[in-house]
């Protein structure tokens, strides 16, 4: 019946609580091991790097939003989207987890409006998508996400920056669309504009998204100019 036990060290704690943590006595572990950072941050922190010497500028935006943001504004039907759903929450804002960086950024854009033209913001961090083959009927997916607000929609800047992503990643471009390499393929998703959106297949799986943004999705954060973004999955070129 209790929420904070779900695995054994959970009941290491509650023994090591109520034996007293101070009178454990204090012992040099028997094995001498070196730390290594995990190999999906240490590939996170060298596309950081990357990706702002391209010029873009680093947001850091909240895991939690509302619905409005991962679905209506974005065009799409709630029901739809595998989001993880907060029992009771607080706030309008705070209703789900997020499974895509971009309504973020959007935001973000939104809230720095009057700063200098072009914005060019990014970030790579984690989502959260339902699945109910994980013990706990979800999973975090490493995401990179960056956009492009201007005058001009600016979709070579963005297609760019995937072409230099590849590159850094030894991803070869494959012109005869084989699974070798990566390449892009023609996309209906509503979240953009028509004719100018395309999905990014890499090793014959699709990894990602970009393309200009629909002017529902873009009107719909209170901006009026328009917009290029691209977001793709990181986690297959481990």
């Amino acid at each position: 019946t209790r929420h904070d036990v779900i695995h054994p060290c959970d009941i290491y704690e509650d023994v090591a609580i109520a034996y007293g943590y101070n009178n454990i006595t204090k012992l040099t572990p028997g094995t001498l091991t070196v730390a290594q950072q995990l190999p999906i941050n240490k590939l996170t922190d060298q596309l950081r790097e990357a990706v702002a010497q391209s010029g873009f500028t680093e947001a850091l935006t909240f895991s939690l939003c509302s619905r409005d943001d991962v679905a209506a504004k974005m065009r799409k039907k709630i029901e739809d989207i595998p989001a993880v759903h907060i029992g009771n929450p607080k706030t309008l804002e705070f209703q789900v987890a997020r499974t895509a960086l971009l309504p973020g950024l959007l935001k973000t854009v939104q809230a720095n409006r009057n700063m200098p033209l072009p914005l060019k913001i990014f970030e790579i961090s984690d989502v959260v998508l339902k699945d109910g083959g994980t013990e706990v009927g979800a999973r975090n997916e490493r995401h990179l996400s960056a956009l492009f607000y201007n005058k001009t929609s600016g979709f070579e800047i963005i297609h760019g920056l995937l072409d230099r992503i590849m590159q850094l990643l030894e991803v070869p471009r494959s012109e005869k669309k084989s699974s070798n390499g990566y390449y892009l393929e023609t996309s209906e998703d509503d979240s953009y504009f028509p004719g100018r959106a395309a999905k990014i297949v890499a090793y014959g799986q699709v990894i990602g998204q970009l393309g200009v943004l629909h002017p529902e999705v873009i009107t719909g954060f209170d901006l009026n100019l328009p917009c290029s973004a691209i977001e793709i999955n990181i986690e297959p070129f481990l």
